[in-house]
Order: C-alpha cells, then structure tokens, then sequence
C-alpha cells in the first residue's frame, strides 16, 4: 500500500488531504514520506483556515510570525487578541472550527457606565485590558451578540459567560439569574444561582431566606438550571445556551438577566462571554 501511495504525486495527494481534516492530516502525515510532505503543503491548510482569515490577520492586536499556512493554522489554534483587543479569537486544533470570545466592553451591562454600580479595572488574570466589576445594583442585565457569519457552518455552539465572584459577593443567589440565547425564533432558556458551592453557606440561606427564595424565584421564567463549573484558565463559566449555526447568516443573542428580585448584589466579575464549538 505505501508503495502504492507513494507513486501518487505529492500535489494529488495535499489535494485530496485538504478535503479531509486537521486530525486526519497530523495522523497521515506519518504514513509515508509522500504524506508527509504532502500535509506540509499551504494548498492543504488553506483550506483548514477561515474564509476571512486575511481579514482577521489584519485586525491582530500583536502580529504573527509565520511562514506556512499550517504555521499561521497553529498560532490560530492559540487564542489570540484582536479589534483593538475587545475580542479573541480561536481555532479548534482537531477540527479548524471557530470560536470567539467577546470582552465585557463589547457587552451591553446595564448602568456600567455608573461608577457608583459598575467599575473598570485590569487584573493580571485576564486576556482583555478591562474587566467589569459589578459594585452594587438592584438591576443585573447583561447582553451580547454574535453573527453566525463569522462562525463555522453547520456546528453546534456553547456560549458561556466568564466570570468570577469575589469573596465579598452578596446578593447574587438570592433568585435565580435568567439565561437566553436566541436565534430568529429558536429560544434556549435556563438559570442559575450565582454563588460559589459553598455547602454551608447555601445551607445557612436557605434556612434563612427559604421563604423568600420561594416566592422570588416564582418570579423566573423556567428553563433547564445550569451550575458554575471551573475553567482551566481560572475563571468560572455558566453556560447561557446553545444554538445551531446553519448556512444561513443570522443573528445570535444571548443574555444574563436579574431584574425581578430587586435586592441589592454585589462582587460578581465580568470578563466576557465565549461562544465556541460544542461538537469540534
């Protein structure tokens, strides 16, 4: 068979890689020389990169190095800053799909432009300049939007809000935060209690506010209860919903919203929201 393979011509062979996959060609670039010269080739890896991706290159906040279209494809697989950093932008090693993160600043947060409700600042921790804090507000309405133009077609995608929630947080659980992530008429609900699984302090609470959770939180629409998990990088993450980007351009949005317990609530972190591929 490899003497078979290896009769091909290296540009019938990067052809036929270049329907395949980034997975499918790091594998086949070990069964032959042939192969691997053949997966080297920029007629193979331009075809693992975005339609636009010129355009992203364009709009780095720090410029690449690269010499290859595969060497450009593995500086994309690391998430990288760009429109003047208030996104990142991300490939999929196994799969070439496309993921995006959107900074708090290219949110809507209601009254963040209030320093007596929201603060600016920068944290060593973050990939953004700025992160929102949230001081204290009776009023929690957080939104973002995304066009599927910019994704990859036909994929299923995840959007999570990144965040952390500081030690001195208050007033965050007290009623469920309502999550939506909507696309023309598609509509995926859920909500979440916004606090660290601390087991004594919700027990404590609910001890006693039990009464008044109950009658708060049959003020929230219903939707699939979703719980804060740990990310590698340090912060937390919620996801929002899920939604289908077909081969039609459409809108997405997507939103955390708090607005009907009227309580005051405090120590809660914005970094951004991410939208990324589920099935990559």
């Amino acid at each position: 068979m490899e003497g078979f393979i290896d009769m091909l011509p290296e540009e019938c062979v990067s052809t036929i890689l270049s329907f395949t996959s980034p997975t499918d060609t790091f594998r086949s670039s070990m069964v032959s020389s042939t192969f691997h010269s053949a997966a080297e080739s920029d007629v193979v890896w331009e075809r693992f990169l975005p339609n636009d991706y010129k355009d992203i290159a364009s709009r780095l906040v720090t410029p690449l190095a690269f010499t290859t279209k595969k060497d450009l494809f593995l500086c994309l697989c690391n998430s990288v800053l760009i429109d003047g950093g208030r996104k990142s932008f991300k490939l999929e090693k196994l799969s070439g799909k496309i993921s995006y993160m959107l900074s708090a600043r290219e949110l809507s947060i209601t009254w963040s432009n209030d320093p007596m409700q929201w603060s600016w600042k920068s944290i060593p921790q973050s990939r953004f300049r700025e992160v929102a804090e949230l001081r204290t507000t009776c009023w929690l309405e957080i939104r973002g939007k995304i066009n599927t133009q910019i994704l990859s077609p036909m994929t299923t995608y995840g959007v999570y809000l990144i965040m952390k929630i500081s030690n001195r947080a208050y007033g965050l659980d007290s009623i469920p935060s309502e999550m939506l992530v909507e696309v023309g008429n598609k509509v995926c609900n859920g909500m979440t209690y916004l606090r660290h699984e601390d087991g004594k302090k919700q027990q404590m609470a609910c001890l006693l506010y039990r009464n008044r959770t109950e009658v708060l939180k049959k003020r929230v629409i219903e939707g699939t209860e979703r719980i804060l998990s740990e990310r590698e990088d340090g912060w937390m993450e919620i996801e929002l919903g899920e939604f289908f980007s077909g081969e039609a351009y459409e809108e997405v949005k997507m939103s955390l919203m708090e607005v009907k317990g009227y309580q005051l609530k405090g120590g809660l972190i914005i970094e951004g929201i991410e939208v990324r591929p589920i099935d990559s």
